[in-house]
C-alpha cells in the first residue's frame, strides 16, 4: 500500500472531498450532506497522500451499532489497499466507541467494494429495494454486517 495518512475531516476539506466523491460516484453526495455529517458529529475521515485528499469515509456510531455511510477512494488510487486501510480504521473507531456490529449498504454492481467487504469479514444480511438512484430508475442495495 502507498504511504497515506488519515485524519478527521474538517469543513474546509469538503471541496476536495467533493472532487473525489464526484470522480468515484455517478450519484455523489452533495456538499450539504458532508457538512451535515460534520455538524451532527459523525466520524468523518479523509485519506491524504502527497498533501492531497484521495479518499474519505463517514461513520455513524450509536447504541453499540456502527454504520458506514460513505467510503470512497479516488479511482487512480484504487486497488492499492487504501480502501482496506480506511475500512479497518473505521472499524477500529467503531470498536473504541463500543460498537459491536458494523453495517453498510453497497450496490450489487459494485463488485470491487463487495470483494473488499467480504474479504474484511462482512456478510450479506439482506437488501433494500430501490435504495440507490440509477441511470434507469433505482438500484437495490445489499446490506452487509460484520461483528466487531
Amino acid at each position: 500500500m502507498q504511504t497515506v495518512n488519515l485524519r478527521q475531516m474538517r469543513a474546509d476539506d469538503i471541496n476536495a472531498v467533493m472532487r473525489v466523491e464526484q470522480n468515484v460516484y455517478d450519484f455523489p453526495w452533495t456538499k450539504g450532506i458532508f457538512a451535515d455529517c460534520l455538524r451532527v458529529g459523525y466520524d468523518c475521515w479523509v485519506v491524504i497522500k502527497d498533501q492531497q485528499i484521495i479518499g474519505h469515509g463517514v461513520l455513524s456510531v450509536a447504541v453499540e451499532e456502527s454504520h458506514i455511510l460513505n467510503l470512497a477512494v479516488d479511482h487512480q488510487h484504487q486497488g492499492q489497499g487504501i480502501g482496506r486501510h480506511l475500512l479497518q480504521h473505521l472499524m477500529d473507531v467503531a470498536r473504541v466507541k463500543s460498537a459491536d456490529v458494523m453495517l453498510l449498504e453497497v450496490r450489487p454492481s459494485n463488485k470491487a467494494a463487495i470483494h473488499l467487504y467480504e474479504s474484511s469479514g462482512f456478510n450479506e444480511i439482506g437488501s433494500r429495494k430501490a435504495y440507490y438512484p440509477a441511470h434507469s430508475g433505482k438500484e437495490d442495495a445489499l446490506v452487509f454486517a460484520c461483528q466487531l
